[in-house]
């Protein structure tokens, strides 16, 4: 059966518009590649993933293809889009490879707020050189929330990420937590700023 006479098929692609995603000025404005929209206002609150790798920082990381850092648009000028950081995360598929046989895995989540009142949840994966105690679990959760509390209220919100994505903090948490058991490592594996939505 034929289609109806006059119809007009309209591309909806060609009513899209490219707009440049462009990070925080704490990152130097890097490019996060290009967003595409038929209006500005749906841009707005959109979140953009990219890795270590792809924005190029921290390369000599074994981790910067597994780590992603999650950008949201807060507004469009012209064509660029302007956003802000509101986390990182390690892959989930490299996190599994973490874990071991007699080894001991602890998972906390801590709640920070930073030196620049932003609240910042934290989720610490600490692994143990060997299988312990539950007693010693315990003290390792206990000095894990104490010492990121610590480290993380006493710096800016973009402070805190630089060291987050640096492996800086991690290494203060292991230093501690090595204090108490032997450690084989320690990773803050999600990082997530609570907005609050108007």
């Amino acid at each position: 059966m034929a289609g109806k006479k006059g119809t007009k098929v309209v591309d909806k692609w060609k009513s899209k518009k490219w707009y440049i995603a462009l990070a925080p000025t704490s990152l130097e404005s890097k490019e996060l590649g290009e967003v595409v929209s038929s209006e500005e206002d749906n841009l707005k609150d959109r979140i953009i993933k990219r890795s270590l790798m792809e924005l190029g920082m921290n390369q000599n990381s074994q981790m910067a293809m597994f780590t992603n850092m999650l950008f949201r648009v807060t507004e469009v000028k012209g064509n660029n889009a302007h956003t802000k950081l509101i986390g990182h995360e390690i892959a989930p598929s490299y996190i599994k490879t973490f874990a071991r046989r007699d080894k001991s895995l602890i998972h906390e989540v801590v709640d920070i707020q930073t030196k620049d009142s932003e609240n910042v949840r934290l989720k610490v994966i600490a692994v143990t050189g060997a299988r312990v105690s539950e007693n010693t679990r315990r003290n390792i959760r206990k000095a894990l929330v104490e010492e990121v509390k610590k480290n993380g209220e006493a710096l800016t919100f973009d402070e805190l990420f630089q060291d987050l994505l640096y492996g800086r903090f991690s290494s203060k948490l292991f230093t501690r937590l090595k204090q108490i058991t032997q450690m084989r490592r320690v990773e803050v594996r999600k990082s997530e700023r609570q907005e609050i939505f108007k």
